[in-house]
C-alpha cells in the first residue's frame, strides 16, 4: 500500500510539473496578465487534467458507464496531446535563443546609420575692406528617419518568439494526434508473414492464422469498431482465428452488446480466445462464458490438435494469478507429442521463455501495442523480449501483433494497429 501511494505521488508530482510547464510555455508566455485568453488558458489548465484523471480512474471507480464515455474522449486525447505538446515544446527551447538572435540581427540591418557631422565651410583667405563680411552659411541637419515598424517593434521579440514557437508546438501537436486519431478508428491493416516450422507437414503448407490482439472494446471504441475488424478478419479467409487477448476495458454488462459482432467470425477451424491482462480488470470469467456464446472457443491452459497436423495451445495471463488462475504451461503442453508442431496463444510475449522450455514451435502474442505512441516502443522494449513481429528464441518463434485497437488515447503514432495474417510454411513442401 506504501509503494502505491508512493507511486502515485511521483505520477501526480511529475503530471503537475508537465501541466505547469505547458501553461507557462503556452498561455502565460504569450498573453497579457488578466487578458480573456490567459483566463481561458489558465482554466483549461485544471479542467483537462481533471478529465485525463478521470477518465483513468472512473472505470475501475464504478462510475456509471455513460460518465466513462463522457470523460473518456476528452480526458484521454488531452494525454496524447500533453504528451506531444511537451516534446515540441522541448524541441522549440533550443529554437527560441536562434530566433530571437535572427531577430535582433535583422533589427540592426534595418536601423538607420547614425548622422555625419557637417563639414566646417572656410571663410575666404582675404576679403575686401569695402564689401560686408558674407553670413556664414548653415549646413542643414538631416531629418531623424522614423522607426521601422516590425514584428519586433510591435511587440517584444520575447513575445513574439514565444507565440511563433508556442503556435508551431501546439500546431505540431494537434496534426500528430489528429492523424493517429483517425488511423485507429479507420481500423486497422492486414499484414502477411510466413513462418516456416520444420514439423508443419506439407498438406498444411500455407495454413493461414490470422491473429488478432488488443482489441480494446471499451467506453470510446466500441461495436462499430468491432464490426470493422471481423469484417478485415473475415475478407482474409483464414483457416483459423486467434483472439490474443485484451479484448475489453469494461463489463459484460456494459459492453457486451459491443462485443457481439464477434459471432460473425468465420474461419475453416474456428476461433480461439485466450485472456489478457485487461480481462482480469473487466471480470474475466464472465467474458470468457461470454465469448463461448458468440462461438469462440477459449483455451484457457488447454490444446487441441488442429487437422492432423499440430498442436494449438492457449494459457491464461500471468495477471490472473493474482486471482489464482494464471498460466499453466505443464496443464497446456505436458505429456504431448513433440514430433508434432506446437502453436502456443499467450497474450504476452514475456512468457517465452516458459515456451522455449516446452518446445513450443511458435508463439503468438499482443499486449505491446508496439509501443502505441511513439517514443513509447522505448518504454515497451524494456518490458518485453519483443515489442513487434517476428523474432526467434532458440527454437521457438515468436511473433507479437501490434493489436488491433488502442488503450486509454485512441491513438497511435509510429506504431499503427494491425490484424496479421499468419501463414505457416512446411519444410517438406
Amino acid at each position: 500500500m506504501l509503494g502505491f501511494l508512493l507511486v502515485a505521488v511521483v505520477v501526480l508530482g511529475l503530471l503537475g510539473g508537465v501541466h505547469w510547464y505547458v501553461w507557462r510555455r503556452l498561455v502565460r508566455d504569450v498573453s497579457a496578465r488578466g487578458s480573456v485568453a490567459r483566463r481561458l488558458g489558465t482554466g483549461a489548465a485544471f479542467v483537462l487534467p481533471a478529465l485525463a484523471v478521470a477518465a483513468l480512474v472512473s472505470s475501475r471507480a464504478g462510475a456509471p458507464f455513460w460518465l466513462q464515455q463522457v470523460v473518456a474522449w476528452p480526458g484521454y486525447l488531452w494525454l496524447a496531446l500533453l504528451l506531444y505538446l511537451t516534446l515540441a515544446l522541448v524541441v522549440g527551447e533550443a529554437v527560441r535563443p536562434v530566433l530571437r538572435r535572427v531577430l535582433e540581427r535583422r533589427a540592426s540591418a534595418a536601423a538607420p546609420a547614425p548622422a555625419q557631422a557637417p563639414s566646417v565651410v572656410e571663410a575666404p583667405a582675404t576679403v575686401p575692406a569695402s564689401a560686408p563680411a558674407p553670413a556664414p552659411e548653415v549646413p542643414e541637419v538631416p531629418e531623424a528617419p522614423e522607426p521601422v515598424a516590425t514584428g519586433a517593434t510591435a511587440v517584444s521579440r520575447r513575445l513574439f518568439v514565444s507565440r511563433v514557437v508556442g503556435g508551431a508546438a501546439a500546431a505540431a501537436a494537434v496534426g500528430t494526434v489528429g492523424y493517429g486519431t483517425y488511423g485507429v478508428l479507420r481500423g486497422p491493416s492486414v499484414k502477411r508473414v510466413t513462418v516456416p516450422l520444420a514439423k508443419i507437414p506439407r498438406a498444411l503448407h500455407g495454413y493461414r492464422i490470422a491473429v488478432v490482439s488488443d482489441i480494446h472494446i471499451g467506453p470510446i471504441l466500441g461495436r462499430a469498431h468491432t464490426q470493422r475488424i471481423v469484417e478485415t478478419i473475415n475478407s482474409t479467409q483464414p483457416d483459423l482465428i486467434a483472439v490474443v487477448g485484451d479484448l475489453v476495458d469494461g463489463t459484460v454488462e456494459n459492453l457486451g452488446s459491443a462485443a457481439e459482432p464477434l459471432a460473425r467470425l468465420r474461419a475453416r477451424h474456428g476461433s480461439f480466445f485466450v485472456t489478457g491482462n485487461h480481462e482480469y480488470f473487466s471480470g474475466a470469467d464472465a467474458w470468457v462464458d461470454h465469448v463461448r456464446e458468440l462461438g469462440l472457443r477459449p483455451l484457457r491452459n488447454k490444446r487441441l490438435e488442429i487437422a492432423a497436423g499440430f498442436d494449438l495451445a492457449g494459457v491464461d495471463d500471468i495477471a490472473g494469478e493474482s486471482e489464482g488462475q494464471g498460466p499453466d504451461f505443464a496443464a497446456a503442453l505436458g505429456d504431448r507429442d513433440l514430433a508434432k508442431a506446437a502453436v502456443l496463444l499467450a497474450h504476452q510475449p514475456i512468457v517465452i521463455d516458459d515456451a522455449v522450455r516446452h518446445g513450443v514451435d511458435l508463439q503468438l502474442s499482443g499486449h505491446t501495442h508496439g509501443g502505441q505512441l511513439w517514443p513509447g516502443n522505448y518504454l515497451a522494449e524494456l518490458a518485453n523480449p519483443t515489442v513487434a513481429g517476428l523474432e526467434r528464441y532458440g527454437d521457438t518463434q515468436l511473433y507479437v501483433s501490434r493489436g488491433a485497437g488502442a488503450w486509454g488515447p485512441p491513438v497511435r503514432v509510429g506504431a499503427p494497429s494491425d490484424i496479421t495474417v499468419v501463414q505457416l510454411a512446411s519444410r517438406q513442401a
